[in-house]
């Protein structure tokens, strides 16, 4: 097997750095790294989201077996990210007495690493935490910038902490196992990463996207990576949330109204949603005659091209996109109250955070202009 060429990211913020390492079946570097960056290890706890197909639980623990090794399969779902489960990973640290140069690894996808980097981070203030993450959402969304969180039952990610990772490896051979709909789910952020920040990576992905979906792994680790570079100069220019982080939150505002209003079903992925989303947020800034009709079509070619048309079939009707309007804000007391959205200038550039707040009447009003396109 040829070994394709890996890649690194090093993050570096506020005396923390970490690197993310993006290749093609990589996992053979984990003991090494284990052994530098956490040199006095002696335990290691494995979270594995049980779905991870059972010959890399069995390849990582084999790597490790120099270790103490207490392993974990979690049933990852929305459900399960919660302080509960929490509760139930510290209960079981503390009962073996993990310290805090001891380390967690997380497998698994997003779930699992904000839950896994979450109980590491407030574990004894904070014990050693790498990463994995083995979905393409994952890879390119949750292994950058540190954001860590659970559910509670008044919504999502409400708890959380921001903590970075010693390391996160990410494995292009994961991707393998995976259906076509999670590879659409990670696609959407990759397409996202492109749409706000960088033109000639749009226009690559035209020619690429059809090669990205037949598990093409150089062009996966290619895009997985110019897609961790432009959510980390958000990121990074941005660490605690401020404002330039929420232009990585174009097409979400309505995206999170389609999930929410489905109740999260399993029919619609965050992917499907962020698909459906952009392509809204952008025919509102084409309404606000802040962007040209030329870049929408960009846009809508590149999902025909690629059957991605199903994503937003259902919101060609304006009583569809109406009906997400209750949704859009969380807080529904109040009839008119703005709605801020990210506003696409044209491909590769977006409208800065807290320029376009539109109340839900105007709201009301452009949305019946949909139809035209």
């Amino acid at each position: 097997r040829k070994h394709m060429k890996t890649q690194e990211i090093k993050f570096s913020n506020q005396n923390k750095n970490y690197s993310v390492i993006i290749g093609n079946n990589i996992l053979k570097i984990l003991s090494s790294k284990v052994k530098s960056l956490c040199p006095h290890t002696k335990k290691i706890a494995l979270i594995f989201d049980k779905n991870v197909p059972y010959r890399y639980k069995k390849f990582i623990s084999n790597s490790l077996r120099k270790y103490e090794l207490v392993s974990f399969s979690f049933s990852a779902n929305e459900k399960n990210k919660s302080l509960k489960s929490v509760d139930f990973f510290l209960n079981n640290l503390l009962i073996k007495n993990f310290n805090r140069s001891d380390l967690i690894i997380g497998v698994g996808g997003g779930i699992v690493g904000d839950l896994t980097g979450f109980v590491a981070s407030i574990y004894k203030r904070g014990i050693n935490f790498i990463n994995i993450p083995t979905t393409l959402l994952s890879q390119v969304d949750a292994s950058v910038g540190g954001k860590t969180g659970v559910n509670s039952s008044y919504g999502k990610n409400l708890i959380g902490s921001f903590s970075q990772p010693k390391l996160v490896i990410s494995d292009t051979s994961f991707l393998k196992s995976l259906k076509r709909k999670e590879i659409v789910c990670g696609y959407a952020e990759i397409l996202k990463h492109a749409i706000i920040n960088d033109k000639n990576f749009f226009n690559w992905l035209k020619i690429n996207t059809k090669h990205i979906f037949l598990h093409d792994q150089k062009k996966l680790i290619y895009a997985i990576t110019k897609s961790c570079k432009i959510k980390l100069s958000f990121v990074n220019r941005d660490v605690n949330e401020k404002k330039l982080r929420m232009i990585l939150n174009f097409g979400h505002t309505f995206a999170h109204a389609i999930e929410v209003k489905n109740n999260y079903s399993k029919n619609i992925t965050h992917g499907e949603a962020v698909l459906a989303g952009m392509i809204l947020a952008t025919k509102l800034s084409v309404e606000k005659k802040v962007c040209q009709k030329k870049s929408l079509h960009e846009l809508l070619n590149i999902y025909s091209t690629n059957n991605l048309n199903y994503t937003f079939a259902k919101y060609k009707k304006t009583k569809e996109i109406i009906s997400l309007i209750p949704y859009l804000k969380n807080d529904k007391k109040n009839n008119d109250e703005k709605i801020n959205f990210i506003l696409l200038t044209k491909i590769g550039k977006t409208t800065q955070p807290n320029k376009h707040k539109i109340s839900i009447k105007e709201l009301k009003k452009i949305i019946k202009r949909f139809t035209q396109y």
